[in-house]
């Protein structure tokens, strides 16, 4: 079984907007949050710094570990066409705040843009499922209602 380990971000700005990075593999493309995969032997938190820094242009400071998801995507459901057998995905996800740097557009990586959202317009987007996770860990909703508002304890 392959195993993927990567690191995301959770970035809200003052104005309650979420940061998402355009991800693009070929004809399928979809909003995710910044981050990625680990290189071999790479701190979590110095990964994350770095995939958001590349995808986005910020720099970021880590403030809190949200959360771990993990997840098995059998062989049949997996995206990639010489991949063989399941792979096992462990998502950690931090929040995290600029601290610097400017909004700039990836080159020659797996995202093409990144932009600005306000949480209720993040629902109408095509979105990968992690965003939805991650949201989830942080507290956050994406309920047109009210602009980020904290879900209630069961989770509406």
């Amino acid at each position: 079984m392959d195993m993927r380990v990567a690191a995301y971000a959770v970035i809200t700005g003052t104005d309650d907007r979420l940061l998402l990075a355009h991800w693009v593999d070929g004809r399928r493309a979809a909003w995710t949050l910044p981050g990625g995969g680990l290189e071999a032997g790479e701190d979590p938190e110095r990964a994350v710094r770095r995939e958001v820094r590349e995808e986005t242009g910020y720099r970021v400071a880590v403030d809190a570990l949200l959360g771990i998801h993990s997840r098995v995507i059998p062989a049949s459901s997996r995206l990639s066409a010489n991949a063989e057998g399941p792979l096992h995905t462990l998502r950690i996800v931090y929040r995290a705040h600029i601290v610097g740097g400017h909004l700039r557009h990836e080159v020659g990586g797996s995202t093409d843009r990144a932009e600005w959202f306000a949480l209720p317009a993040v629902r109408k987007l095509r979105r990968v499922q992690l965003v939805d996770i991650a949201l989830r860990m942080a507290k956050l909703s994406l309920r047109g209602d009210g602009e980020g508002r904290a879900l209630t304890p069961e989770g509406q």
